[in-house]
C-alpha cells in the first residue's frame, strides 16, 4: 500500500477507535451526550463544539467544563424550552445530570457565578500559552513552504491536528465569553471583555479558516493551505463576481464574510432573498465553471488575472440555452434584449439562474418552468440595476422578511404536493392526477403567461386538489385541473397509438404478400388490382390512430392549446372523409373493372388520388432527409405558411424538434434496415404465407363439416374458424419475426463494428506478453498528452531514443496499476516486482522490459550458447524471441554499468577492455573463437554472487565480501572465461597483474548508494536468479482481465487527451438509500444454521486474494481469525478486504476515487504547462512518482477537476438512530477526503406551539476529528419525496455537483485505476464530431464483475455484456437510437441540469427513471454515444428469484413507458427506419417477448379448437392439409425465439470477438449443459407476465434484490409465492392444453408427429414449472424437501388477518395477489379473457361415452347441474369450523353420508349406464379449468362477492386449487430427492462455471467446515453481498 494509503488509514483507525473507546482523533471524549445533539437542536452549530470542548477540558479545569456544558443547556433551552422535539427531553435531561455531577464534584465552597466571566478569561489566556498559539500557525507554515512536507507528511500531519483542536477549543472559549457577557449585562458587556483579549479573541478567530467549512474552493476564507485559489484562472473567476460598475450598493448591515469583499451573488441574495447555503452553493458551482472554461482557453496573466471574454460567453450561453430556445418558442423577448450585456452582466444573469435552480428543490424537474421564473425574475432585476441603492424584489418580499423559496418555490411545490398525494401512492390511474411533465408542459404555451408575475395563487394552474376519497358516490365532486397535453390511459392500444407507422406498414404488407401469394405470384392485372386495395386498408388504420388521438386525449382538452385540439379532430373528420371517399373509389372502381366496361374513369381517378397522396407524402419525406431543410424552415417559424405546414404534417411540441440525422447517417440506418425487412418478407412470402394458399382454398371449399359438439358459428362461413386456427400462429410469428431478424442482424454488424474498433486483439496473457513492447508508443500517442522532444524524436527518425523516451513515460502509469492492483489483494509480493517497470531514465542505452517477459530468458540464452557451433546461429537463435534479446542486451549493458560505478580506476580500465575485446570479437564473428561460451554458466554464477551482495545495506563485512566476489570473478572470467589466446594477451598486462597480487585489485570497491544504481542491481540479480517462467504472471483471473482489456484499449481510437488543468471537469454521482456499506466483524463471523460464516465463504471463494492480504498486512496464512480481529489495524483492513469483494458502498467508493489518483499522478508527472515542461524538469524526475499524492498543486487540480458526491438520502436519520450504516459512512468521509455525502436532514421545529418538520439538503465532508462537517444546507419546501425515490434522491443532491460532466454511478458498481486513466480522453468525446449534434450522454462499457459466481450469473452476466457492449455499439451507431439505460454513462452536466435533470420522477409511469433521461435528452436534440476503449464494473443480481425480481421491475417499467408521453412522440417524431430501430430495442422488445408466449396459446388453443369440436379429424380426413410447412416454420421460429438461440447470437459473436473462436464455443457449449436454454425459457415467463400485467391493470414498483449473489436453499412455499401466477398457473393451462390435445386431436404422425408439433410447448411448460428448484441450491435434497413442505403446509393453511403478511399466510399472500385488479376496466379484461377457460368443459362433455352422439346443448346444460353439485358437495365438506361449533357431530354426519352418496353414485353410474372411468377422468379434465374460469372472474368482482357474501367460498375454493397445483409441482421434486446423484448432478451444474474459477463451493456443499472442524451435511450456504 502507497505511503498516502498508510496516512489516510491512520485517520479511519483514529474514528473506529473512536467507536470503540469514545476518544476521538484529538484523544479527548467523543462520546456520550456530546455526539448525540437531536436534530430539532441541529440548527444551532454551537451546541456541539460546545460540549466537545467541554469534554476536552475536563481534566484541565473542571469549572470552565461547567460553565461550557451549562450554556449549552441555556442554548438549547431556548430553542425548544418545552422539549417537544424528538429526542430533546433526554438531551437536556442527560446534559442536566453531566452537570449536577460536575457541580458535586466541585473542591471547596459554593459557586459564585458572577465570576464565571473572569475565570473563562483567565483560562483563554493561560490555554493560549500552554498551547504556544503564537508559534502554532507559524510552524505549520513553515513545514508546508519548505517544499519537502511531502516527506514530513506525518509530522505536518500531527501540526495540523493540533491547531485545529486548539482554535476549535477557542473559538468556542471565546464564543462563550462574549455571550455570557452580553447575558450579565448587556449594557455593560463592552466593558466586562478587556479590549487586549477581544482583540486577541478576533485574531484568533480569524485564524480558523479552514475550520470554516468549504467544499473545494475556500471562498470565505483566506486560502492560505489551499492551492487551489492560487491558480490564475480559478483567481480570474473570482475577481469576476465582483462588485462592477452600476450595481447597486447593498446596506450597510448587510453581513459580508471579513475575508473576501461582496460580490454579484451578494447582491442577489440580498434582492431576491435567497438561502446563505444555496447563495454559497452556488457562487462555487459558478467559480469552477468559469475557471474550468478558462483553463481551456489558455491560463491568464499571473498577476493580474481576468477571465476571458469568450469563456464567459461559453457559459453563458451553454447554461441559458434552453432559455433562450424557450423564448423563441414562445416568441419572448429575451430579458436583456434592451440592455447592453457586458460580461459581468452576463455573469450577474448566470448566476441568477444557477441561484434559481440551486433552490428550486422538486421544481427543478419543471426546466420551462424554471425559464418561466427567471424571465420575470430577470425582468425585475433589469429594472433593479437602474436603482442606486440595492433593495429586495417585489416578487419574493415576505411578511418577516425576503424569501425566495416561500414566495416562488413554496406555491409551485405545494400543488404538486397535493397532486402527488392525490396518485394514492401509485395506486390511482395516471389521468387522475397531475404528474410532473403536466405542470412542466404548461409552459410550453403562451397560455402561461396567464400566470402573471408574482404568480396569480388563484390560479387554475395552482389549483390544489381535493384529497381522493375511496367512496365512489364522493369521487364525483373532486376539484382538480385536468391534464397537460397528453394522459396516460391504460391499454395495450398505445402501442399502436405511438408507432402506427410500423402497424400499418407490416398489416399492408401482409396483405400485399398474402395476395401475391393467392395470385400465385403472378403479377398481373389482377393482382394489381387487388394490391390496390392497400389504399382503403391504410386509410382505415390511420382512421383508427387518429381515433385513437380523440380517446387518448380525453382528460386534457381544458388544458391543451386550442390549435393541437382542433388537429386532433380536424385529422379524424379528414380520415374519415379520405377512409368513405377511397373506399368508395376502390370499390366503384373494381365494380366497374370486372364489368363489361373496361375503360373505368373511377378506378383511374382512385389511382391518380392515391399517387397524389404518395407523392406528396414521399417529397415531404425526402425533404425532411435534407439537414438544410430543416434548418429553412426553423429560421422561417415565424412564417404562417410553415407553420400551417408544420401543424399539418404532425403535431408540435416544445420537445422534439429537429429530431433529424445528418443524410450520411440516415443512409447506414437506412440501408441496415432494408437488408433486415428484406430478410424478414423474404421468410414471410416464402415459408409462411405462401404454404398456406393452398390449404386455405381447399378448407375454405369443404362442405358439410362434422362437429362432435354443438356448433353455433362455424356454419356457411367457409371454416372460418378452421381457417383462423391456420392463420393465427403463422401471422403472431410474423409480427415478431422482424425483431429476429434485427436481432441476427444487429449482431452481425456490432461484429464487424467491435473487429474494426480493434476489440478483442489482445485477449489472453500471452497477447500481452508478446505486444508489450508496443504498449509505451500507444500509451504515449492516446493517454498521454503531446509533448515536443518527443515530436523532434519522431521527425529525427531517432527510433531507439523514441522508444526510451516513450518507455521512460510509460513506466510510472504502468507501475501504478500494479501497485493498485498489489493493494487490492490480485497479484503477490513476486508478481508485482515481476509486473513492474524500471524508470529507464538512467544511462542503460536500451528500454528496460518488465521482468515478467525477460524471467529466466537468460537461462535459456546461456543453454543456446553452449549448444550453438557459429556466432552466426547463436544471434539467430536469440533474436527468434525478442524478449530472449532484450535480456540478453540489458544483462551486456547492466552489468558494465554496474561494474563500472563500484570498481576503482584499475578495476574500470579492466572492465572497459573485456567490453571493448567482446565488442571486436563480435565485429570479427570470433566470439567463439575468443570466450569458452560453454563458461557462461560460471560467469553469470559469479555475477549473481555479486550482486547478491550489492544489493543488501552496505557493511564493512558485506564489503569484504563483495570485493571477494569480484576478484572470484576476475579470476573466472580470467582463467575460465577467456580462451587461450585472449588469456596470454591479459596476461601481457602487467600493471593488472600486479595489483591482483599485492591485493590492490579490487580493493577500493565504492558501495553502490545512489537509488537508480540499487535498483538496477537489484533488477540484475533477479535476472540472474528468476528461472521460473512468468508465462502465466499474473495468475489471478481478474487482474489478467484488467491488464488484457487496458493494454487492448492502448490501440484503440480515442480522442487526444489534454492536460488536467485544461480538461473538462466532472462529477460523479451515486445514490444510496440503506444497502451495505461496510461489513462488521459479526456480520462477517455469523454462521448460518450450518456453520458457514461469510468470511469462511470468500476465503473459499478468493483463496489467492485471502493469501495476498495475509502477506500485504504481515501476516502468515495460518493466523486465526481472531488474533486480525484483535489488532485494530487488522482489524480494519479485514472489514475492507471482505467489503471490497461484496456489492458495497465502499467498493464503490473506493472504485470512483481512482479517478482522482488518476488525476493527481497525470497532473503531478505535466508538473506545468506543455510548452516548457521537458526544458523546466530533469529527466529523472519528469517519471519520478513518489509522493505524488502529497503535492499541494496535484491534489488541488484533481479536486478542481472531479467531484465525488453520495447522495445518501437517508443518511440524517441514520446517524440519529445511530445506525452501523451512518459510522460506516462516516468512516469512508475519513478515509476519502474527497468524498462528499449529501443528505435529506428532518429536522423537527416549533411553530406556534407545534411541532413541525423541515427538510434540509444538505452537503457533508470528512474532518479531521472523525465526524463529518457540515458545508452546505439548503432548506426546502416540504418532504423531497413526491414521486420514484432514486430520481427524487438524485434531484435533491446534484446541486451539489460541480463540473461540465456528471457520470451515474450506481451503488453495485466498481472503478478500476487503469480505466480512471482514460478518463481525461472520454471527457474530450463531448467536444468531438458525432453526427450534426455535439454529445450529450457518453455511454459506457460495463463489465459484471459477479459471473462467476454459479450458472445463473453467467448467463445473467453474459447477457448483460453482450447487451452493453454489442447491443448499445450497434444503437449507437448506425442505429442513433441509444438510449440512457442506467449507469455508469457520463451528462454533459449543464446540458441536463438546465433540462430537467439526469432522470424523471413522476410516480410509477417514471418506474424506470433512468432511461428517461435519454429519452428526455433526444427530444431536446441530445446526441447519446457508447465508447468502449473505457469501462467501469457493476455487480448482477445472480440468484433465480433476485434475477426473476429484476426483470420483472424492468419489465413492469417498459410496460409504464408504453404509456408514456416520452415514447409516444419520439415514435411519432422518429423518421420511419429510426422508428423501427428505437422500437425494437425499447417496448417493443418485451411486446416481441410477450407475443411469443402468445403464439404458443394461439397454437394450443387452435389445435384444442380443432381437437375437441371434431373438425381437425374431419377435414384431415378429406384433404391433408392441416399439417403443413408454414405452421412448421412458425413453431420452429417460436421455439428458437422461446429458449433463448436468438437472445445468444449477439453473445457468441461477443464471445468470439473479445476472447476468440475456441472459447467461445466451448462457452456456449457450456452453457447449454448448464441448461440456460431452461433459463432464458423461464425469462420468457418473467417478462411476459409483467409487462402484460403493467400495461392491463398497473402494479409496476420497484423490487428490492438484495444486490448481491445468494447462493442458499429458496423455500418452496416461497418460490411458489414468487412464482404461482407469474409461471406456474400459465404453464398448467399449457400442460392442460397439450393434455386435451393428445387426448383428443388428430394427428397421422401418431406420438412422433404430437413430439414434434408440441416439444416447444412442453418444454416452455415445463421449464416454467420446475427452473425454480432446478436452480435452486439443495434443491434435491431429502431433508429439505420434508422441511420445505411442512413449511408449505404451515404457510397454506395459516388462516390471515390484520397484521398477517404475505409470507406468513396463504390467505394474506392471496390478498396481495390480488391487489393490482383495482379499475372498471381491468375487471372487464379479466373477466373477458377468463372466459376461455370453459372451452374445455363444452368440448370435453360432448366426447364423453356417456353422451353418445347427442350433440344437442342440454349436455352441455346437464354438466352444469353437475357441477353444481359437485359444488355443493364442496361447500360441505369446507363448511366454517366457527358456524358449525354447535352442531359439529350432526356436520360431521352429513359430510360423511355426502361423500358416501357421492361415491355410491358414480359407482353405481359406471355400472349401469354408459359411463366410463375414463368418463369420470375426463369430466375432472373439463370441470377443473371451468372452475378456474368461473374463480378468476369471482377474483375480478371480489368487492360484489363481498357484498352478496360469497368471499369466503370463492377463497377456499382459491385455497383448493392452489394446494392441487402445489402437490402437482412437488411429487416430482420429491420423487428426484429419494436419488442422492441428482442433487450431486444438480450442484455440479449450478456451480460449474465457479469451480473453473477456482472456487471451492464442493467443499462447502460437503460440509468441510474448519472453523469448527465438524463434518455435517450441508444443506445451504446463504451469503449476500
Amino acid at each position: 500500500m502507497s505511503n498516502v494509503g498508510n496516512l489516510w488509514e491512520r485517520l479511519v483507525r483514529a474514528a473506529l477507535r473512536r467507536e470503540r473507546t469514545g476518544i476521538d482523533a484529538y484523544g479527548r471524549p467523543a462520546g456520550g451526550i456530546a455526539g448525540n445533539v437531536p436534530s430539532s437542536l441541529s440548527n444551532s452549530r454551537d451546541i456541539d463544539p460546545i460540549l466537545r470542548a467541554a469534554d476536552e477540558i475536563q481534566d484541565e479545569d473542571p469549572t470552565i467544563s461547567r460553565i461550557l456544558c451549562e450554556y449549552a443547556y441555556t442554548l438549547a433551552q431556548n430553542l425548544d424550552p418545552n422539549s417537544e422535539g424528538r429526542g430533546v427531553l433526554q438531551f437536556k435531561t442527560g446534559l442536566m445530570s453531566i452537570i449536577k455531577q460536575k457541580l458535586a464534584n466541585r473542591e471547596g465552597g459554593g459557586i459564585d457565578r458572577s465570576r464565571d466571566i473572569t475565570r473563562l478569561q483567565e483560562f483563554y489566556r493561560l490555554y493560549r500559552e500552554k498551547n504556544n498559539v503564537d508559534k502554532l500557525r507559524e510552524e505549520e507554515m513553515e513545514l508546508r513552504e519548505s517544499g519537502t512536507f511531502s516527506g514530513n507528511f506525518q509530522e505536518l500531519e500531527r501540526k495540523t491536528v493540533k491547531r485545529k483542536r486548539v482554535f476549535a477549543t477557542l473559538k468556542v472559549l471565546g464564543t462563550v465569553l462574549e455571550q455570557l457577557a452580553k447575558e450579565v449585562s448587556p449594557e455593560e458587556a463592552e466593558g466586562l471583555i478587556p479590549q487586549d483579549l477581544k482583540r486577541v479573541i478576533e485574531s484568533d478567530a480569524a485564524m480558523t479558516e479552514d475550520l470554516i467549512a468549504y467544499n473545494i474552493i475556500p471562498l470565505d476564507a483566506p486560502a492560505v493551505t489551499n492551492t487551489i485559489t492560487s491558480f490564475p484562472e480559478v483567481r480570474a473567476a473570482i475577481s469576476s463576481l465582483k462588485y462592477f460598475r452600476g450595481l447597486p450598493k447593498l446596506p450597510a448591515n448587510f453581513p459580508i464574510p471579513a475575508t473576501r469583499s461582496a460580490d454579484m451573488l451578494d447582491f442577489l441574495h440580498y434582492v431576491f432573498g435567497f438561502q446563505k447555503g444555496n447563495v454559497s452553493n452556488q457562487r462555487e458551482n459558478i467559480v469552477n465553471l468559469l475557471s474550468n472554461e478558462q483553463s481551456r482557453l489558455g491560463t491568464p496573466d499571473e498577476h493580474e488575472p481576468k477571465l476571458d471574454e469568450t469563456a464567459v460567453e461559453r457559459v453563458f450561453l451553454k447554461s441559458l440555452d434552453n432559455y433562450i430556445k424557450w423564448c423563441n418558442y414562445l416568441s419572448l423577448p429575451l430579458m436583456w434584449s434592451n440592455s447592453d450585456m457586458s460580461k459581468e452582466k452576463k455573469i450577474l444573469f448566470l448566476s441568477l439562474y444557477f441561484l434559481i435552480w440551486g433552490e428550486a428543490a422538486n421544481v427543478r424537474f419543471l426546466p420551462e418552468c424554471l425559464c418561466y421564473i427567471f424571465h420575470h425574475m430577470g425582468i425585475e432585476l433589469v429594472e433593479l440595476l437602474s436603482e442606486q441603492l440595492a433593495k429586495p424584489a417585489n416578487s419574493c418580499v415576505t411578511e418577516n422578511g425576503v424569501s425566495f423559496l416561500e414566495q416562488v418555490i413554496c406555491p409551485l411545490y405545494d400543488v404538486i404536493a397535493a397532486e402527488a398525494d392525490n396518485n394514492q401512492n401509485g395506486k390511482a390511474p395516471h389521468s387522475a392526477w397531475r404528474n410532473y411533465d403536466d405542470f412542466n408542459e404548461y409552459f410550453w404555451s403562451r397560455s402561461c403567461l396567464k400566470l402573471r408575475w408574482p404568480m396569480d395563487s388563484n390560479s387554475s394552474f395552482l389549483l390544489k386538489p381535493t384529497r381522493k376519497s375511496n367512496n365512489i358516490l364522493s369521487a364525483s365532486i373532486t376539484k382538480r385541473r385536468g391534464k397537460t397535453s397528453f394522459v396516460e390511459h391504460r391499454t395495450f392500444f398505445h402501442l399502436y397509438h405511438s408507432f402506427d407507422r410500423l402497424w400499418i406498414f407490416l398489416f399492408m404488407m401482409f396483405q400485399g404478400l398474402t395476395i401475391i401469394a393467392f395470385n400465385n405470384g403472378e403479377l398481373n392485372s389482377k393482382t394489381i388490382r387487388e394490391v390496390l386495395s392497400l389504399g382503403p386498408t391504410f386509410f382505415v388504420m390511420k382512421l383508427f390512430q387518429s381515433a385513437l388521438d380523440i380517446v387518448v386525449m380525453y382528460g386534457a382538452y381544458s388544458t391543451t392549446k386550442t390549435l393541437a385540439v382542433s388537429r386532433i379532430f380536424i385529422r379524424f373528420i379528414w380520415f374519415s372523409f379520405a377512409t368513405i371517399f377511397i373506399g368508395f373509389l376502390y370499390v366503384k372502381g373494381l365494380q366497374e373493372k370486372t364489368s363489361s366496361n373496361s375503360e373505368s374513369i373511377i378506378y383511374k381517378i382512385y389511382i391518380i388520388v392515391l399517387c397524389i397522396y404518395a407523392g406528396i407524402q414521399f417529397f415531404w419525406s425526402s425533404l425532411a432527409r435534407l439537414p438544410a431543410c430543416h434548418r429553412l424552415f426553423n429560421r422561417c417559424d415565424s412564417s404562417s405558411l410553415v407553420q400551417k405546414i408544420k401543424w399539418i404534417h404532425q403535431e408540435h411540441y416544445y420537445v422534439g424538434r429537429g429530431m433529424y440525422e445528418a443524410t450520411s447517417d440516415y443512409i447506414l440506418y437506412m440501408l441496415f434496415w432494408l437488408v433486415v425487412l428484406g430478410g424478414k418478407f423474404s421468410f414471410a412470402y416464402f415459408l409462411q404465407i405462401k404454404p398456406l394458399v393452398e390449404p386455405t382454398r381447399v378448407i375454405i371449399n369443404i362442405q358439410d363439416v362434422r362437429y362432435s359438439w354443438h356448433d353455433f358459428v362455424s356454419k356457411n362461413n367457409h371454416n372460418a374458424l378452421t381457417i383462423a386456427t391456420l392463420w393465427a400462429p403463422v401471422f403472431c410469428i410474423y409480427l415478431l419475426d422482424i425483431h429476429i431478424f434485427y436481432t441476427i442482424i444487429s449482431a452481425v454488424v456490432g461484429f464487424l463494428l467491435g473487429a474494426r474498433d480493434r476489440l478483442g486483439e489482445i485477449r489472453s496473457l500471452s497477447a500481452v506478453h508478446k505486444n508489450f513492447e508496443r504498449f509505451p508508443e500507444a500509451f504515449m500517442d492516446n493517454l498521454h498528452i503531446p509533448l515536443s522532444s518527443r515530436n523532434s524524436l519522431k521527425v529525427t527518425n531517432q527510433v531507439s531514443l523514441k522508444d526510451k523516451f516513450d518507455a521512460a513515460r510509460f513506466s510510472p502509469f504502468w507501475n501504478e496499476i500494479v501497485k493498485n492492483l498489489r493493494e487490492e489483494d490480485y497479484i503477490t509480493n513476486l508478481e508485482m516486482e515481476l509486473l513492474e517497470m524500471p524508470k529507464n531514465t538512467g544511462t542503460v542505452p536500451m528500454v528496460q522490459w518488465p521482468l515478467f517477459l525477460l524471467a529466466s530468458k537468460l537461462f535459456l540464452a546461456k543453454d543456446i550458447a553452449g549448444e550453438s557451433e557459429t556466432q552466426e546461429e547463436l544471434w539467430d537463435r536469440i533474436s527468434r524471441d525478442d524478449y530472449m534479446k532484450y535480456a540478453v542486451e540489458e544483462c551486456f549493458f547492466t552489468i558494465k554499468l554496474i561494474l563500472t560505478s563500484i570498481f576503482d580506476k584499475d578495476g574500470n580500465e579492466w572492465v572497459e577492455r573485456i567490453y571493448g575485446d567482446i565488442r571486436k570479437s563480435i565485429v570479427d564473428r570470433s566470439i567463439h573463437v575468443d570466450f569458452q561460451l560453454r563458461k557462461l554458466a560460471l560467469v553469470m554464477q559469479k555475477v549473481t554472487a555479486l550482486t547478491g551482495i550489492l544489493k543488501e545495506v552496505g557493511s564493512p563485512e558485506l564489503e569484504s565480501g563483495a570485493v571477494n566476489a569480484a576478484l572470484d570473478l576476475y579470476d573466472v572470467i580470467q582463467l575460465d572465461f577467456f580462451n587461450s589466446n585472449m588469456r596470454e594477451n591479459y596476461n601481457t598486462w602487467n600493471m593488472l597483474i600486479k595489483a591482483r597480487k599485492e591485493g590492490r585489485l579490487f580493493s577500493k570497491l565504492k558501495w553502490p548508494r545512489d537509488p537508480e544504481l540499487r535498483s538496477q542491481i537489484r533488477r540484475l540479480h533477479s535476472l540472474l536468479t528468476i528461472k521460473d517462467s512468468a508465462v502465466n504472471v499474473p495468475r489471478n483471473l481478474e487482474a489478467r482481465r484488467r491488464l488484457e482489456f487496458f493494454t487492448n484499449s492502448l490501440f484503440m481510437s480515442m480522442p487526444q487527451t489534454k492536460p488536467v488543468r485544461e480538461m473538462l471537469s466532472f462529477s460523479v454521482f451515486t445514490p444510496y438509500y440503506s444497502e451495505t456499506v461496510l461489513y462488521s466483524i459479526p456480520e462477517l463471523r455469523k454462521k448460518n444454521e450450518d456453520g458457514i460464516s461469510i468470511l469462511f465463504y470468500l476465503q473459499k471463494i478468493y483463496p489467492d486474494e485471502w493469501k495476498n492480504f495475509l502477506a500485504r498486512i504481515g501476516r502468515d496464512e495460518n493466523t486465526p481469525e481472531s488474533e486480525l480481529i484483535d489488532n485494530e489495524d487488522d482489524n480494519l483492513e479485514l472489514r475492507f478486504w471482505a467489503s471490497y469483494r461484496g456489492q458495497t458502498l465502499s467498493r464503490t467508493v473506493r472504485g470512483m476515487m481512482y479517478y482522482r489518483k488518476a488525476l493527481m499522478l497525470q497532473s503531478y508527472l505535466e508538473r506545468m504547462t506543455v510548452g516548457d515542461m521537458e526544458a523546466a524538469v530533469p529527466a529523472n524526475e519528469a517519471t519520478d512518482t513518489k509522493g505524488f499524492e502529497f503535492s499541494p498543486e496535484a491534489r488541488a487540480h484533481a479536486d478542481l477537476k472531479f467531484t465525488y458526491v453520495v447522495t445518501c438520502q437517508i443518511y440524517g436519520k441514520q446517524k440519529e438512530e445511530q445506525k452501523p450504516e451512518a459510522a460506516d459512512i462516516a468512516l469512508l468521509l475519513q478515509k476519502n477526503e474527497a468524498l462528499r455525502v449529501a443528505f435529506i436532514d428532518e429536522v423537527e421545529t416549533l411553530t406556534a406551539g407545534k411541532v413541525q418538520k423541515e427538510f434540509y439538503s444538505k452537503l457533508v465532508k470528512g474532518d479531521i476529528n472523525g465526524k463529518d462537517k457540515e458545508v452546505y444546507s439548503i432548506k426546502l419546501p416540504g418532504n423531497p419525496k413526491l414521486g420514484e425515490g432514486k430520481p427524487e434522491n438524485q434531484n435533491h443532491a446534484i446541486v451539489f455537483t460541480r463540473g461540465n460532466a456528471c457520470q451515474t454511478i450506481d451503488m453495485n458498481q466498481d472503478n478500476y485505476f487503469e480505466e480512471a486513466l482514460k478518463m481525461r480522453n472520454l471527457l474530450e468525446e463531448f467536444h468531438e464530431d458525432h453526427g450534426i449534434r455535439p454529445a450529450t450522454i457518453l455511454g459506457v462499457r460495463e463489465h459484471v464483475f459477479t459471473g462467476s459466481v454459479s450458472s445463473l450469473a453467467s448467463f445473467m452476466s453474459n447477457q448483460e455484456t453482450s447487451f452493453v457492449t454489442l447491443g448499445q455499439r450497434v444503437l449507437a451507431s448506425p442505429l442513433k437510437v441509444r438510449m440512457h439505460y442506467g449507469h455508469p454513462d457520463v451528462f454533459d452536466r449543464v446540458f441536463h441540469i438546465t433540462r430537467g435533470g439526469i432522470s424523471k420522477a413522476s410516480r410509477v409511469i417514471n418506474i424506470s427513471e433512468d432511461i428517461f433521461a435519454g429519452f428526455n435528452s433526444t427530444l431536446r436534440q441530445g446526441n447519446i454515444t457508447h465508447h468502449e476503449y473505457i469501462q467501469v464494473g457493476k455487480g448482477r443480481d445472480v440468484g433465480l428469484n433476485q434475477i426473476a425480481l429484476f426483470e420483472g421491475k424492468v419489465a413492469g417499467g417498459n410496460g409504464e413507458q408504453v404509456l408514456s408521453r416520452d415514447i409516444y412522440r419520439l415514435g411519432q417524431l422518429f423518421d420511419f427506419f429510426r422508428m423501427l430501430s428505437f422500437y425494437f430495442t425499447t417496448v417493443g422488445f418485451y411486446f416481441c417477448t410477450m407475443l411469443t408466449v402468445i403464439t404458443v396459446y394461439v397454437f394450443l388453443y387452435g389445435k384444442t379448437y380443432l381437437a375437441l369440436s371434431g373438425v381437425g379429424e374431419d377435414i384431415q380426413s378429406r384433404a391433408q392439409v392441416l399439417d403443413n410447412k408454414a405452421l412448421d416454420a412458425a413453431l420452429n421460429t417460436q421455439f428458437l425465439f422461446q429458449i433463448g438461440v436468438f437472445t445468444a447470437i449477439p453473445m457468441v459473436l461477443g464471445f468470439i470477438l473479445e476472447q476468440g473462436f475456441l472459447r467461445a464455443v466451448v462457452s456456449f457449449i457450456t452453457m447449454q449443459f448448464q441448461l440456460c436454454t431452461v433459463f432464458f425459457t423461464f425469462s420468457l415467463g418473467t417478462r411476459t407476465h409483467y409487462f402484460g400485467r403493467t400495461i392491463l391493470h398497473g402494479g409496476a414498483k420497484y423490487h428490492a434484490t438484495g444486490r448481491g449473489f445468494v447462493v442458499r436453499h429458496i423455500k418452496f412455499s416461497e418460490n411458489y409465492r414468487l412464482y404461482s401466477r407469474s409461471h406456474f398457473v400459465k404453464a398448467m393451462e399449457v400442460v392442460l392444453l397439450l393434455v386435451v390435445y393428445v387426448s383428443y386431436g388428430y394427428n397421422e404422425g401418431g406420438v412422433v408427429g404430437y413430439i414434434l408439433l408440441s416439444v416447444s410447448s412442453w418444454f416452455m411448460a415445463i421449464s416454467w414449472l420446475f427452473a425454480p428448484y432446478l436452480f435452486n441450491p439443495s434443491g434435491f435434497e431429502w431433508q429439505k424437501t420434508v422441511e420445505d413442505f411442512r413449511d408449505w403446509t404451515n404457510w397454506l393453511f395459516y388462516r390471515g388477518g390484520i397484521g398477517v403478511k404475505g409470507e406468513e399466510s396463504w390467505e394474506a399472500w392471496w390478498d396481495e395477489e390480488l391487489s393490482h385488479i383495482r379499475t372498471f376496466s381491468g375487471r372487464i379484461m379479466e373477466t373477458v379473457l377468463s372466459l376461455r377457460f370453459f372451452i374445455f368443459q363444452y368440448g370435453v362433455i360432448y366426447k364423453l361415452n356417456v353422451q353418445g352422439s347427442d350433440t344437442s346443448l342440454s349436455v352441455y346444460g346437464f354438466s352444469w347441474l353437475v357441477l353444481v353439485a359437485l359444488t355443493i358437495l364442496f361447500k360441505i365438506f369446507t363448511f366454517s369450523q366457527k358456524i358449525s361449533v354447535n352442531f359439529q357431530l350432526i356436520l360431521r354426519f352429513v359430510q360423511g353420508v355426502a361423500f358416501m352418496l357421492a361415491i355410491a353414485g358414480i359407482a353405481v353410474a359406471i355400472a349401469l349406464s354408459p359411463l366410463t372411468v375414463t368418463d369420470v377422468f375426463a369430466s375432472i379434465l373439463a370441470f377443473v379449468p371451468t372452475g378456474w374460469g368461473l374463480l378468476s372472474i369471482c377474483v375480478a368482482w371480489k368487492p360484489v362477492l363481498k357484498k352478496i357474501g360469497l368471499w369466503k367460498s370463492v377463497r377456499s375454493l382459491a385455497r383448493l386449487y392452489d394446494a392441487g397445483m402445489g402437490m402437482l409441482i412437488f411429487v416430482p421434486i420429491a420423487l428426484c430427492s429419494w436419488f442422492p446423484f441428482i442433487s450431486t448432478f444438480q450442484t455440479r451444474l449450478m456451480f460449474n462455471q465457479a469451480f473453473s474459477r477456482g472456487l471451492e463451493i464442493s467443499l462447502i456443499l460437503a460440509g468441510n467446515n474448519p472453523n469448527s472442524g465438524l463434518i455435517f451435511k450441508v444443506d445451504f450456504v446463504e451469503f449476500v453481498i
